[in-house]
């Protein structure tokens, strides 16, 4: 039975965001962070590899769905499942697109913000204990 702490690539350019998710997850797991989408290429690829990615879908330069585009086209990062974070007024608003884009890209899951804890670690055992 696999006893370590899974790792979690938590991706997000506001600072205060990557605070309130690594608040929520330190005790359960081990996080990686990234604040841009050049960071979440180079860190999902580390050794070893983390198990899931959160990953904020409105980022300066390269957005969250680009980095999913180039995570499930590269074989060694096709397999991490991707959880999209992202903000309901930015969805209200239309500036992110829709819910299907990022899952047509292959990510898993949408968690909105303001986070909801329990919807947060519900998601995560979710999509960690999926083989």
């Amino acid at each position: 039975m696999e006893n370590r702490k899974k790792i979690i690539l938590i991706v997000d350019d506001e600072k205060i965001n990557l605070d309130v998710v690594v608040g929520l997850l330190r005790d359960h797991y081990k996080m990686l962070v990234a604040t841009n989408g050049e960071q979440a290429l180079s860190r999902a690829t580390a050794n070893p590899p983390p198990d899931l990615i959160l990953l904020d879908v409105m980022m300066p330069d390269m957005d969250g769905y680009e980095v999913c585009r180039r995570l499930k086209t590269n074989p060694s990062t096709q397999h991490i499942p991707v959880i999209f974070l992202t903000g309901i007024m930015e969805l209200s608003l239309g500036l992110c697109g829709d819910e299907s884009v990022g899952l047509t890209l292959g990510a898993v899951a949408y968690v909105h913000k303001p986070i909801d804890p329990a919807i947060l670690l519900a998601c995560l055992q979710t999509h960690l204990t999926i083989d």
